[in-house]
């Protein structure tokens, strides 16, 4: 059961369902037994989705989780992807931006101290508006929203919906390009504040996050 998990953990849909996991007959059960074992080895984890706006983050484990592994060379490697990665311009058209998204978790989950911490992502899932986050950080008393990806601001659908809701004007995007702060609406007319962070910043969302907040208030 561990050994077919791992072996097709990183093939599985940016969220998962313990049924059916890797093509298989395996119970919710044994997969459950299987992936909490290896999320406390620290293998793969299993990362759960938050609903709230605001701390706390209370996090819903009835909520379809993703999978983070120990490290993103393990996942490339799992997914034969090395020679992919050559000449590539930018790292969000590899696997829909799977392992783009993956390096930011890594390297903003490596900036804390305990081995317990875990970043989360948002979502909201009503019958007739759905959306999700990719993830979300806690500075102070403010839960920042964070996307992965690349393209022009009207692309973020989702981060606009967490901005309408919260109770600040503030969300980074990380991103193949230059640092960058510019002012932004949603489609309902909200203004906010958009930190572009090229990719390489990631190690560093901390530090500038801390300024833009401080900056923009």
């Amino acid at each position: 059961m561990l050994r077919h998990v791992v072996e097709t953990a990183a093939h599985e849909k940016d969220r998962i369902s313990f049924s059916g996991f890797g093509n298989s007959n395996y119970k919710n059960r044994e997969v459950g037994e299987a992936l909490r074992s290896l999320d406390k080895a620290r293998i793969i984890q299993l990362v759960y989705p938050t609903i709230n706006l605001q701390p706390p983050q209370e996090i819903d484990f009835t909520r379809k989780p993703r999978l983070q592994f120990l490290d993103t060379g393990l996942l490339n490697y799992t997914l034969g992807a090395q020679s992919q990665l050559i000449g590539l311009s930018d790292m969000n058209d590899l696997y829909r931006g799977k392992i783009i998204q993956h390096i930011v978790y890594q390297q903003l989950q490596a900036q804390s101290n305990s081995v317990d911490y875990k970043l989360h992502f948002w979502v909201r899932e009503k019958s007739n508006s759905n959306a999700e986050v990719d993830l979300v950080y806690q500075y102070n008393q403010l839960l920042i929203p964070i996307e992965v990806k690349s393209g022009p601001q009207g692309r973020l659908r989702s981060l606009h919906q967490f901005i309408e809701r919260t109770n600040h004007h503030f969300a980074v995007r990380v991103l193949a390009n230059k640092l960058s702060v510019e002012r932004a609406k949603t489609p309902t007319g909200k203004e906010y504040v958009l930190l572009n962070l090229p990719y390489y910043l990631s190690t560093r969302i901390p530090q500038y996050i801390e300024w833009f907040v401080k900056k923009n208030s």
